[in-house]
């Protein structure tokens, strides 16, 4: 049984894989001093919930967020006898290597999306990740990671305004009924997601031009279904792209031999 862990900047996200399908997600904030203990109390005690048996025997982990893979480390060794396999460490294979500038560090998180992206859809993708930054990853004919870009998140976005401007509240991400809003939130609103519906189509349309060739573009995220609904932006939406390139690059490196 293997255990899939994508610890982004705001939540940790745990999924057990069976060989044939995960059998539970769980997600937890991300927090550098959460323990080892602290953990397994949490999944141990969701697992028993979803009446699952720990029986995990592998791990691997994708983290942007350094500070919490020792306790993730420490976690697999105490409590699941394993060492975990680290996204973007040196004894991690990755099916296609990235094909970026020297010396470039690419984030964990893309380098799984891109292997799931690749297995599921082929080449000649523009992966778009709502999390906490916005990313655009573009995958080549042959499965490797070339580039993209990195936006605010938003989420973030919101959050800075409703910071910087004391007259500005808080406001959920929704759909607006109308694109011109006749009060504050409405405003905000139609700014948020109009914004970001402009800012995808914009520049997935720019990595075309760039390119010159057709791109497939792919929504993942908790927010991708949302601003599916505002245009035709994605080709296809994908909730679990995450866990399904984690278990990807763990069948690869085992199929080498290396774990």
């Amino acid at each position: 049984m293997l255990l899939c862990i994508d610890c982004g900047n705001t939540n940790t996200v745990f999924s057990v894989w069976d060989g044939a399908r995960f059998l539970c997600t769980l997600r937890t904030a991300t927090d550098h001093q959460r323990t080892a203990d602290q953990y397994y109390v949490w999944f141990s005690t969701l697992m028993g919930h979803h009446k699952i048996e720990i029986a995990i025997t592998e791990v691997i982990l994708s983290s942007t967020v350094p500070r919490v893979v020792f306790n993730l480390r420490v976690l697999c060794d105490r409590y699941f006898d394993c060492r975990p396999l680290v996204v973007g460490k040196p004894e991690c294979l990755l099916p296609h290597p990235p094909r970026v500038d020297a010396g470039a560090q690419v984030g964990p998180d893309r380098l799984v999306n891109t292997a799931g992206a690749f297995q599921r859809h082929g080449g000649d993708l523009i992966v778009v990740d709502f999390g906490t930054a916005t990313t655009f990853d573009v995958v080549a004919h042959d499965g490797a990671y070339i580039g993209g870009v990195i936006a605010p998140g938003v989420n973030l976005s919101l959050e800075a305004l409703h910071r910087a401007a004391a007259a500005l509240p808080h406001v959920d991400v929704t759909k607006p009924q109308r694109v011109i809003g006749t009060n504050t939130v409405a405003c905000m609103q139609s700014g948020v997601f109009w914004g970001y519906v402009g800012l995808v189509r914009g520049i997935c349309d720019r990595i075309r031009g760039e390119l010159d060739r057709p791109m497939r573009i792919i929504g993942t995220g908790g927010l991708a279904s949302l601003f599916s609904q505002g245009d035709v932006l994605f080709d296809q939406i994908e909730d679990d792209l995450t866990m399904h390139g984690l278990t990807v690059i763990h069948q690869y490196n085992k199929d080498q031999g290396s774990i």
